[in-house]
């Protein structure tokens, strides 16, 4: 069967009671380090689950872009939490976070070169033999990127996901920042992406420090993050949509007008892939 999530949003606790409330919920994203497997999850969360909402275990900590392979500790948490909430998939990002035994409590973007690929390759592997359910790679918002990359990062990717049988976790708002701070067009990327590999998407908000687009996620939807995401939708048919927000968190009110930019965005994008058939 294939996969179906629909409209989602990041799990916090400041934002349980709308969630709870949003009528269209089709899925939730739960960061793996907040819920740790000797800790029950939330009434809030089970209580989700309960009605049928689905949730997908999102990582923050495997480090897939290190030298060193992904923690059994970690990638065992990951797992537990799949198995206690029967997530259809997992989800991490394509960053390095850790080398030896120092944390850079950032995600720090991966070197495009044929030697990085492999070690990713390889750290994917292993990733995956440990995983029971399929893992999704997420593309991050980076401000320095390495000098002279092999690949664009569009085709990095590509190769990743052809090579390792691994899903796409599209952020849509990362690449927005990126083509911000680094050039690019976003809609040339998109053209050189596997997008029949995506699993979901991620969009959010964020704020401009002096010529710098930081992707915060604590800020509205920008009108562009939502133009981009219609542009996506008319490409294909995602399976799921997911707003993040991790800080200032709305109200209920602003958090509905939230869901409803997303919503309008993904029915205009797929009004116009029907279109184009005809």
């Amino acid at each position: 069967m294939s996969l179906r999530l629909g409209l989602g949003v990041s799990w916090r606790a400041q934002l349980a009671l709308s969630i709870e409330r949003y009528p269209q919920l089709g899925f939730v994203e739960l960061m793996v380090e907040h819920f740790p497997s000797h800790k029950p999850l939330p009434q809030a969360v089970l209580n989700l689950l309960e009605r049928g909402v689905q949730a997908v275990p999102h990582g923050l900590s495997l480090s897939l872009g290190g030298a060193e392979p992904p923690a059994r500790e970690r990638l065992r948490e990951m797992e537990a939490l799949a198995r206690r909430c029967h997530a259809p998939l997992v989800s991490e990002h394509l960053a390095f976070v850790r080398a030896r035994e120092l944390e850079s409590g950032h995600l720090l973007p991966v070197e495009r070169t044929p030697e990085s690929l492999e070690i990713v390759l390889d750290n994917l592997r292993q990733a995956q033999q440990a995983l029971s359910r399929p893992l999704y790679l997420e593309n991050i918002a980076t401000i320095v990127d390495w000098p002279q990359p092999t690949w664009e990062e569009a085709e990095f990717l590509r190769l990743l996901v052809e090579r390792s049988g691994c899903g796409l976790l599209l952020d849509v708002s990362n690449l927005y920042a990126n083509s911000r701070n680094h050039g690019g067009d976003p809609l040339e990327f998109l053209s050189r992406i596997p997008l029949e590999r995506i699993g979901y998407v991620h969009v959010g908000g964020g704020v401009e420090h002096d010529g710098i687009y930081h992707d915060t996620h604590a800020a509205p939807l920008p009108s562009e993050v939502i133009d981009l995401l219609e542009e996506l939708c008319a490409l294909c048919d995602p399976p799921g949509v997911l707003l993040e927000r991790d800080d200032d968190f709305p109200g209920e009110q602003e958090f509905l007008e939230e869901m409803a930019k997303i919503e309008g965005a993904v029915r205009r994008g797929q009004r116009r892939r029907v279109e184009a058939t005809v």
